[in-house]
């Protein structure tokens, strides 16, 4: 079902379901961090990569993520850039500080296939975070030998600061301290994907945040969520408001708010920018 009902209804439709709501599920997509100022392209990337452009042609931080540089001291000097960007400078707006002013006092649990820490920057209690894609803050063996993360702040500054013509100090290389192999992102881009102790906490107190509050009146606060990976977020708050009658599905979304018809009569849809529907609650 396409978002079809009256604007200012459905904002004041989410505002009271925030307020009377036993919980409420915040599932988190890419389109927040956009909501937020984090774009990928445009005039961001060329302020921060307008020389790795003009050299080798992508467009956009994501396919540079991609890119086979000849050197691994380019390669890391490039996502020296991206993490310090992307993970430990603020976002452009207050997006996530409003989303938190909203639900601070309420029983809530956040999901995001997001890995900018922006969450936790905004006063988010890490204990009810579960990050299920990574962490730009974070490495891991590339091989990987085993499961372990390592937080890279220190580094990634050095890097940053350091690095001339596109390329690191090799001094400052990233190797794994058991095996000796490359570190790599930990992030979710293949089957080599780390997770690691800290996940595996987050995951079951996600699933027992699920178990505490099944049959209540739950809010499913999707904001950003595309159709890239469905079933983490978007399928099953679907299927868990479609499975409890005292639930309500909402969905912010920059033109894709939609919904099955199971769950539409149960579904507040808003098809605008994040940031506007947050200030005008």
């Amino acid at each position: 079902m396409k978002y079809t009902k009256d604007y200012s209804a459905e904002i004041d439709r989410l505002k009271k379901e925030i307020e009377t709501a036993d919980a409420i599920f915040i599932g988190a997509g890419a389109g927040l961090s956009t909501a937020a100022g984090f774009t990928y392209s445009g005039e961001r990337f060329e302020k921060h990569f307008g020389d790795f452009a003009e050299k080798y042609g992508f467009r956009d931080m994501y396919s540079g993520g991609f890119y086979p540089f000849p050197t691994i001291e380019e390669q890391w000097a490039y996502w020296s850039r991206y993490i310090y960007i992307n993970r430990y400078t603020d976002a452009p707006k207050d997006t996530y500080k409003r989303l938190f002013n909203l639900v601070e006092d309420k029983d809530y649990f956040v999901i995001t296939t997001n890995v900018d820490h922006q969450f936790q920057k905004a006063g988010f209690d890490k204990e009810r975070l579960f990050y299920t894609q990574g962490d730009y803050g974070l490495w891991q063996c590339s091989e990987p030998c085993h499961d372990k993360t390592y937080d890279n702040e220190e580094v990634v500054r050095k890097m940053y600061t350091m690095q001339k013509d596109m390329r690191i100090p090799t001094e400052l290389i990233p190797y794994c301290p058991v095996c000796g192999k490359p570190m790599s992102m930990n992030l979710r881009a293949d089957s080599t994907f780390v997770q690691d102790e800290g996940w595996e906490r987050a995951a079951q107190r996600y699933n027992e945040f699920i178990d505490a509050h099944e049959g209540q009146h739950n809010l499913y606060l999707e904001l950003g969520v595309g159709m890239n990976t469905p079933a983490i977020i978007k399928y099953p708050f679907w299927r868990m408001t479609y499975s409890n009658p005292n639930a309500v599905y909402a969905c912010i979304n920059f033109g894709e708010s939609d919904v099955p018809e199971e769950p539409e009569k149960q579904s507040i849809l808003i098809d605008a920018d994040i940031s506007k529907i947050l200030e005008n609650i």
